[in-house]
């Protein structure tokens, strides 16, 4: 596939003109890290000597971090609870320049954090503190109002779907209600239980082994992926279908029957927390800044081949995006 470099660059640059709205489920991301040495005496399962800790956004939150990093202006619609973590996301948000307005507390509610647990650069165990329950209606009420207040001059809405209860079918039925007659693109990094909600969007990321849930089939080789990622772009009646690879790539499906493989760039895959969160906001951004479909997927490809050789969560400056195809075009 060729992409002329001077002409990626250009749009690169102009992902300062966009202005996204992410929706989705808004987490923390804390990291414990340490080192092993031995196994307990009360179970076999090794003792991590506790060294130092990270937190950092996580989610949606995650998404939008990638878009700030890039360039881009982000707004964020979502949840969090009345406590301590729900306070710490706003305050690391506004530490971005991302007002917390489209943001509901709900009291009953605990904010979701994931804490990984890590020991020589591998992932040791991870466990999970939320609610998955979908939101009260009233809620949901809320943040369509919000994104309707705001489509007067976004470039796009991202839904980063996390499984967490935010995205529901009322919440996908007021967003095509308010996008309804608007040349805005939606792009959603789905959960395979919510699939069937996203129905006619523009383009939709699942990886290789959500695209194989979904399709309640273990994907084995490409001849069955093209075939899977063929149905379910017709079965969802939208532009496009990226399902993301690993080490393997991309292969990105269109409404018009191509069918594009892109190779991996990673050098090296350490961790691939938060890579599909690069993935919707490069791709996204890309769409936004006039770029095809083909090149926007191109370039998230780049981004997360960068990301994947990071242990944690991470994001991708707009000046390694540049870096990263300077490099590839030399």
């Amino acid at each position: 596939m060729h992409i002329d470099k001077q002409y990626l660059t250009k749009r690169v640059d102009d992902f300062a003109t966009s202005r996204i709205l992410v929706v989705g489920d808004i987490m923390l991301d804390q990291f414990i890290w340490g080192k092993v040495s031995r196994i307990s005496p009360e179970a076999p399962v090794p003792v991590v000597e506790v060294d130092h800790e990270t937190r950092m956004l996580g989610g949606a939150a995650n998404v939008v971090s990638n878009i700030v990093a890039s360039g881009g202006t982000v707004l964020l619609c979502g949840v969090v609870g009345d406590d301590r973590t729900g306070k710490e996301i706003i305050a690391k948000l506004e530490e971005l320049g991302v007002r917390g307005n489209g943001i509901v507390v709900e009291n009953d509610r605990p904010t979701t954090i994931k804490t990984r647990i890590i020991a020589h650069a591998q992932q040791v165990v991870r466990y999970d503190r939320e609610k998955t329950s979908t939101l009260k209606l009233e809620t949901i009420r809320h943040i369509v109002k919000f994104i309707e207040e705001e489509m007067g001059d976004l470039s796009a809405i991202i839904v980063s779907d996390y499984g967490k209860g935010v995205v529901s079918p009322e919440l996908m039925d007021g967003i095509r209600t308010v996008i309804s007659g608007r040349n805005v693109p939606v792009t959603v990094d789905p959960n395979v239980r919510n699939f069937p909600l996203y129905k006619g969007v523009t383009i939709i990321t699942p990886n290789h082994s959500e695209a194989g849930q979904i399709a309640n089939i273990e994907i084995g080789d490409e001849r069955l992926l093209v075939e899977i990622g063929k149905k379910l772009l017709s079965d969802q009646n939208c532009k496009a279908l990226l399902i993301t690879r690993g080490a393997d790539g991309m292969t990105l499906f269109e409404e018009d029957g191509s069918i594009t493989h892109i190779k991996s760039v990673a050098k090296r895959v350490y961790d691939v927390t938060g890579a599909g969160d690069t993935v919707i906001a490069i791709l996204t951004l890309g769409i936004t800044a006039g770029l095809d479909l083909r090149a926007s997927a191109y370039l998230s490809n780049l981004a997360a081949g960068l990301v994947v050789g990071e242990v944690g969560t991470s994001t991708v400056k707009i000046d390694d995006l540049r870096n990263l195809i300077a490099s590839h075009f030399s």
